[in-house]
Formats: C-alpha cells, structure tokens, sequence
C-alpha cells in the first residue's frame, strides 16, 4: 500500500452559503466513500509564493494549486481511480496524483 497526493488545481468556489454547503456535502460524502483510505484530508490553500534556486521570492505559488488530500491505493491506477470522484473535478478543476516515494 502506497500514499499519494492528489494535488488540486481550478475549481470554482460557490457563491451563495447554499451551494457552498452543498459542494461542503460532496467532500464529505467523497471521503466517506474512500473511508480508510484517507490519510489526510488536507484543505484549500491560501496566498502562497515561489522561491527560485536564487533565493527571490514572488507572490503567488508558480503551479496555481488550490490544495491536497492524501490517500492509501496499492497502486497509482487505483489512486487515480480514486481521485476522478473528486468534487473539484465538478467545479471546473483538475487533479494531479502523485505516487509519494519511501525515503530510506
């Protein structure tokens, strides 16, 4: 069993605090689907920068990631079959899964 990242790109957030409520029901029904398999559900991102190999900072996270979750599959087939009941696939986003390699 490995863990991987499902980083969050796009999506749109609801307007009114009903719709919001109702893409709120959507995570939770979509984790509770996964069950055990959630590692951590993580969360939106907020302001963000990118630090070059020189030291410079600038405003705003080069990739446009929007946030993450972490989940247990035994293989990146299973992982990515996982993510595509994502509800930001739903709001306009994507999702990108990576496979997070043992150290040591």
């Amino acid at each position: 069993m490995g863990k991987y990242v499902l980083a969050y790109r796009g999506g749109v957030v609801a307007e009114t605090k009903a719709e919001q409520q109702a893409q709120m029901e959507k995570w939770m029904n979509w984790f509770g689907g996964l069950g055990s398999s959630v590692v951590d559900g993580g969360g939106p991102f907020g302001p963000s920068s990118t630090i070059s190999s020189s030291g410079s900072a600038a405003d705003s996270g080069a990739a446009g990631l929007t946030g993450y979750s972490i989940l247990e599959a035994d293989d990146l087939a299973e992982a990515v079959g996982k993510a595509k009941g994502c509800p930001v696939l739903d709001a306009g986003g994507s999702v990108e899964v990576y496979e997070s390699m043992p150290i040591g």
